[in-house]
């Protein structure tokens, strides 16, 4: 079995189905076939016992006492019997009489007991002495007056009645099966062939997809059945594919515009060093300070640009190294506060921070909310004052610096966006985005908006509740 089941998962499924459409026409067929040859059966079965029964009714008293009379005498070898049924008479005590020139049929328990009196019928199928094949019913005997006798009379009739026209059945029914399981199997491979016509031209594209990696091909879609559903998921999966390729294609090229800059400083910087050193003509104290300040600067600005293309590449929620679980959103925003000042150790930071809890990677919801008040630290002037607040899961970041113009706002969160007046100001584009991917990924929404009397408000709202309930626990 095992193996069978093996060899047909062998097959195409075009195959298989039009393997199984026969087998499944085939048992029905089969099933009709035979529960239909058992009721003709049954039937020419019950119309030959009704037949025999007539015929041992209507015969005569005169008639049985002439196949008495007749039975043991030398005459009875020339006599003709009485045409149709064999007619034979069953005494109590087994013995029998039958018709003149038939051949005596074997007598059985139940024609004797219908004989002595305990029985009223019997039907049966035996063999007369010839080995044809013979139906038997056993009725009483009566008499002129319909008065029971002690004896019993069997009326026979061949079986090739029955069987017969059940061979002709028999053998008609096995063609027309045949025939019908024969078209079931052609019109299976059709179906499987029609039915299956939009698998294959799935097959084809994924194939050519694979092949030559163009995922702009599309599966025309037909209908809204399955197959029209599995086209649309394909299509729905290509469209999703490309447009990722085509977001890694943009990183990469944006991550190399924006490395290159910080890359030629210090190849500039470092060829003048190196030129002192070949040359013998020192490099004056106060130019090297600088240089090797600005070297230090720019490899800086470098690593933060490799982190932060770090961060917003790795996969998984929010980006995060570690898997979600309760935290105190505002002992992480108290955390952040105090990296916060030291960036800007000449700036007013003042915070209000109710207890809220949420559930995040600590490291990832720490590094959006330093992102978030780094971009607040580098737009403010000296000795201005930056405003936290946290309250039932908002935290509001506002500054006193520039502002950003209504014009860029929708680009604030886009990856190494930069305004045109912050250029010259360190960064590389990314932070904003990274707080905007951890935040959504947490089920939070992240904005920026510009503020009453100058400066900018940002705001970041995250689901949560003021105690660690259990509905916060993974």
């Amino acid at each position: 079995m095992n193996s069978l089941v093996r060899r047909l998962r062998t097959l195409p499924l075009r195959s298989r189905l039009a393997l199984l459409v026969a087998v499944a026409v085939a048992a029905a067929v089969a099933a009709v076939a035979v529960t239909c040859w058992f009721i003709t059966r049954d039937q020419l079965y019950a119309q030959l016992d009704n037949n025999l029964r007539t015929e041992a009714t209507s015969i005569k008293p005169s008639q049985l006492q002439f196949i008495l009379a007749t039975c043991n005498s030398e005459a009875a070898a020339g006599s003709q019997g009485f045409p149709g049924p064999t007619v034979q008479i069953v005494q109590s005590d087994g013995s029998v009489c039958t018709s003149p020139g038939d051949s005596k049929i074997p007598v059985q328990s139940a024609d004797v007991a219908v004989a002595a009196g305990t029985s009223t019928s019997a039907e049966h199928t035996t063999e007369n002495e010839d080995g044809t094949a013979m139906r038997v019913v056993t009725l009483p005997a009566v008499d002129q007056d319909r008065n029971r006798l002690p004896q019993a009379v069997s009326i026979a009739s061949p079986l090739h009645e029955v069987t017969k026209p059940l061979t002709t059945l028999a053998w008609t029914l096995l063609f027309v099966g045949g025939i019908g399981v024969i078209g079931a199997t052609a019109a299976g491979l059709w179906i499987a062939r029609t039915g299956l016509r939009p698998v294959d031209q799935l097959t084809e594209t994924v194939e050519h997809v694979a092949r030559t990696e163009d995922l702009t091909v599309r599966i025309p879609v037909e209908g809204n059945d399955e197959i029209a559903r599995l086209s649309e998921s394909f299509n729905s999966m290509t469209a999703s594919l490309a447009s990722s390729r085509e977001l890694q294609q943009q990183l990469i090229a944006d991550a190399g515009h924006e490395l290159r800059t910080p890359l030629t400083s210090m190849r500039t910087n470092i060829e003048l060093l190196t030129r002192s050193e070949e040359t013998g003509r020192a490099i004056p104290p106060d130019d090297r300070r600088a240089l090797m300040a600005s070297l230090k600067a720019q490899m800086t600005e470098l690593a933060a640009l490799i982190g932060d293309l770090q961060e917003l590449s790795r996969s998984g929620l929010s980006g995060s190294e570690g898997p979600l679980k309760v935290v105190s959103f505002h002992e992480t925003a108290r955390a952040a506060l105090e990296r916060a000042r030291l960036r800007g150790p000449e700036l007013k930071i003042v915070s209000e921070l109710a207890p809220w809890y949420v559930r995040a990677e600590p490291a990832a919801l720490e590094r959006a909310i330093i992102n978030l008040l780094d971009n607040a630290v580098k737009f403010s002037p000296r000795g201005a004052t930056v405003e936290v607040r946290l309250m039932r899961g908002v935290l509001t970041v506002r500054d006193h610096g520039p502002g950003i113009p209504a014009d860029e706002l929708p680009h604030v969160f886009d990856r190494f966006w930069r305004s045109p007046t912050a250029r010259a100001l360190p960064g590389s584009g990314l932070g904003l985005s990274i707080v905007a991917r951890t935040v959504e990924s947490y089920g939070g929404e992240v904005a920026l908006a510009a503020a009453d009397g100058g400066g900018t408000v940002a705001t970041m709202r995250l689901p949560g509740a003021p105690t660690p309930t259990p509905d916060l626990e993974p």
